[in-house]
């Protein structure tokens, strides 16, 4: 699935936390019943990616210092990034598990559709802040 250059750096700055620990960030309003049979289309996987978008934004903008952190590890170098980033979500482990639980849609599609659904760099920091 191609990503244009604008969506992705959108996605970037709307996800917010989610995919950040790498130097990334991004939530979902719902997830699917265990039972619902995902959309895999392309245009269901990337409602799914939007719709954590959202919600990711949503909760960051209600918590103001993780979304400084996050903010400020946009303009960092990767490593410096992912410390931050790390040592401000283990002093905070209920907005980790907050934000983790906003982005495992994501994670949940991509398994279930056999897909990436987001960039190499943006997937790369989105299983390493998935990981903890």
């Amino acid at each position: 699935m191609k990503i244009s250059s604008n969506v992705a750096r959108r996605r970037i700055a709307g996800m917010g936390v989610g995919c950040l620990l790498g130097g990334i960030a991004m939530g979902f309003v719902g997830a699917p019943s265990a039972a619902a049979a995902p959309d895999c289309s392309p245009g269901g996987v990337n409602s799914t990616v939007s719709s954590v978008e959202g919600s990711a934004q949503q909760y960051l903008a209600a918590h103001p210092d993780a979304n400084q952190v996050v903010t400020a590890a946009y303009g960092q170098p990767r490593p410096q990034a992912e410390s931050n980033l790390r040592s401000y979500f283990t002093a905070h482990p209920n907005e980790y598990y907050d934000l983790r639980g906003i982005l495992s849609p994501i994670g949940d599609t991509e398994r279930q559709c056999n897909v990436k659904a987001l960039p190499p760099a943006l997937e790369s920091a989105y299983q390493e802040f998935m990981a903890g």
